[in-house]
């Protein structure tokens, strides 16, 4: 296949596959679109077998760690970690929706740390859906946040987010001091988030709400707590001696899963289920897609757009950048195409990269997976989010949050050290 034609095939391939990931025709899941076009890039010659093959085995390591970490969230749930956490806001946040805000900012920031976007979006919204409703306030301000932080609050560590996961390695860092170098920068994002909602959403917020009938505290689940505090120790002692996360993740998963099948509160199907097969493929199918548009010539092009250097301008345009293609071709694509690009710049650079395609997504709907997640969950919960209204939030709140972010990353780097 001739090098024009091959380039194509590969760009139209991936924004069809694009394209039915947003409006999933006939409800089907994204792997039924994206694991033939992969095929058919493979078979055409647009992307070499072997090229196909180190990107699967380059994702393997990345699809494992999300398979145990979706079990370990649901396991979680399945403990009663997340009606725990909605029946302490409804306590203690009656009558107060800006303290129920704050509430749902800091829960979703740290659930979206420790156990990835996807627990905020599939876990922790209906929750907070439920404790709306049961406090009688508005919805508005409180959804948006799941949204917002679900993209946001996943700069902290590398197991935060799929994109981090597929950055990680490229940064050259260890766990530890990839916290500590985007700790300041998770901050600096989540606080300008939280400003720019409390102004945005002020009459929502003024409306009050009702204090829930007493009942009694809910059961903390321990022993569920106590398992994430040892994944996430775990996931630091891997990354010390050079292991893959993913080992740490299917530990808690499993130690989890054991305890729930021995209690019969889990059975094998709901526990694969959980670990959401389909998904995992459109992973693995997407990333031989974007490998094909890479080899093909988008690269070159891309290549001259990526600034030279760390310094704070260039990372600005690294982020900004980032966060442009993320809204163009979604987050995963995004990270994929401009990690080669930007790897040899060093860390820092990788991590401006991060601050665009996790901050970027906020501005619309297609820019990130979780966001479109999020938009059927509420449709599901028959509540209306305006597109326009999305947007202007998102014009508000990514700018700021990215050029802060930015700010503050670059300030991390000069005293800790890349």
């Amino acid at each position: 296949m001739s090098a024009p034609l091959a380039e194509s095939l590969s760009v139209v391939l991936l924004l069809a596959v694009l394209a039915c990931t947003v409006v999933r025709p006939w409800g089907r899941s994204e792997a039924v679109f994206a694991v033939p076009a992969a095929g058919l890039v493979i078979a055409a010659g647009a992307v070499p077998l072997e090229h196909a093959r180190a990107e699967a085995g380059r994702l393997g390591p990345v699809i494992g760690f999300l398979a145990a970490v979706l079990v370990l969230a649901r396991l979680c749930d399945d403990e009663g970690l997340f009606r725990a956490c909605g029946a302490w806001m409804a306590r203690t946040a009656a009558g107060r929706p800006h303290r129920l805000l704050a509430q749902v900012f800091a829960l979703a920031s740290l659930i979206t740390a420790v156990l990835s976007l996807d627990a905020t979006i599939v876990l922790l919204t209906p929750v907070v859906f439920a404790t709306v409703a049961r406090l009688g306030a508005r919805p508005g301000p409180h959804i948006h946040a799941c949204a917002h932080l679900s993209n946001t609050a996943s700069l902290l560590l590398p197991v935060s987010n799929l994109t981090n996961l597929l950055a990680f390695d490229a940064t050259g860092l260890d766990f530890t001091r990839f916290a500590a170098l985007m700790a300041l920068p998770w901050l600096v994002a989540i606080g300008t988030e939280y400003v720019v909602f409390r102004r945005y959403f002020a009459a929502d917020l003024a409306a009050g709400a009702q204090a829930p009938p007493a009942a009694a505290p809910a059961e903390v689940p321990v022993f569920a707590l106590a398992t994430v505090a040892g994944t996430l120790a775990g996931f630091v002692v891997t990354s010390a001696f050079g292991v893959e996360p993913a080992w740490a993740a299917l530990a808690g998963a499993a130690v989890l899963a054991v305890r729930a099948l021995a209690r019969r509160r889990t059975t094998p199907g709901a526990l694969l289920r959980a670990a959401s097969v389909p998904f995992l493929a459109f992973v693995l199918a997407l990333g031989v897609l974007v490998r094909a548009v890479v080899d093909n010539g988008l690269a070159g092009g891309l290549g001259r757009l990526v600034p030279d250097g760390t310094g704070l301008w260039a990372l600005l345009a690294l982020a900004a950048l980032a966060a442009l293609l993320a809204n163009l071709v979604n987050n995963l694509p995004a990270v994929l195409v401009l990690l080669p690009l930007t790897a040899p710049a060093g860390p820092g650079a990788v991590l401006a990269v991060l601050l665009g395609v996790n901050i970027g997504p906020n501005l619309t709907y297609t820019g990130s997976l979780a966001t479109l997640l999020w938009r059927r969950i509420v449709h599901e919960h028959d509540e209306t989010v305006a597109l326009g209204e999305f947007t202007r939030l998102g014009l508000l709140t990514v700018p700021a949050a990215l050029v802060l972010s930015v700010t503050a990353l670059w300030a991390s780097l000069a005293l800790i050290g890349p």
